[in-house]
């Protein structure tokens, strides 16, 4: 595999990043995942300006110009020689320097990406989840590297036999541990509001726009517990899981305990835009 470190493309096996790498001691940087079918990247200006958004809440400037950033991901997903989906991770971190809380003067940052084959989990079944309080920071809308409330939250779901945990902080519904939720009630598809306390997903706003574009009923709103449990859908939604049906919640069936119908619809405008994509239309 190749990567991409600091300037320079190199095989994974020879990269290396200073144990020193405030990424390393404090988690502090930032990151994104950017899905790439048939050679493309998948709403690259809107990954981009969410890279930017994350950098100005840390304080920290975009080593990398736009242009800059185009190249090099172009570059890197150009490597593979097949033209199979991928999953492009990225990572910018403050740079190595001496341990100190404050922020170091004069530091280069650390950016690192690399490009994996993407393989969503195929959608057909229906997955469980479970509800859990969420126990992140206040922040939630910076895509930092520091997730490992996610992880842990995560981790609780796959031994339960789930794909996923929903995090509920003060009654509501916010997102899942690593996605964005939907709802479907009397056939409207609802999703909370954009917040400092869920992540801005791209494909959360793709699904919106498409709703939209094919006048099928959506909206923002905030979601209380109870309105949860009573949907007749659920879906979790990212860029590299695209949109998955839950169908059972914390062990009680959602709906009819299959995939529903509002999801099917929105599920085969994603595949048609993701084909558009594919075929450069």
């Amino acid at each position: 595999m190749i990567v991409y470190l600091n300037g320079k493309f190199l095989p994974l096996s020879e990269a290396r990043v200073s144990v020193l790498d405030r990424g390393f001691i404090f988690a502090d940087g930032v990151y994104e995942v950017i899905p790439v079918y048939g050679g493309r990247l998948f709403r690259l200006q809107e990954h981009l300006q969410r890279l930017e958004n994350s950098l100005a809440a840390i304080k920290l400037h975009n080593p990398l110009t736009q242009q800059q950033w185009i190249e090099t991901l172009e570059s890197l997903v150009a490597q593979r020689d097949d033209q199979s989906d991928q999953s492009v991770y990225l990572q910018i971190t403050r740079g190595p320097a001496k341990r100190d809380h404050n922020f170091p003067e004069q530091v280069k940052p650390t950016v690192f990406i690399m490009s994996e084959p993407l393989q969503p989990k195929p959608p057909s079944s229906g997955v469980k989840a479970i509800t859990r309080p969420d126990m992140r920071w206040q922040r939630c809308d910076i895509k930092s590297i520091a997730l490992l409330a996610n992880v842990l939250q995560r981790r609780e779901a796959i031994e339960m036999g789930a794909a996923e945990a929903i995090l509920i902080r003060d009654g509501y519904i916010m997102e899942g541990a690593a996605s964005n939720v939907f709802i479907v009630v009397d056939g409207v598809a609802i999703t909370p509001p954009k917040s400092q306390l869920i992540l801005p997903g791209i494909t959360r706003d793709l699904i919106l726009e498409a709703m939209q574009a094919a006048q099928l009923p959506c909206r923002e709103a905030d979601i209380p517990e109870s309105q949860l449990r009573s949907a007749s859908e659920i879906w979790i939604t990212s860029s590299t899981r695209e949109i998955l049906p839950v169908i059972m919640l914390d062990d009680k069936q959602v709906g009819s305990g299959k995939p529903g119908t509002v999801w099917s619809q929105v599920f085969q405008i994603y595949q048609d835009y993701k084909l558009k994509l594919r075929t450069h239309d």
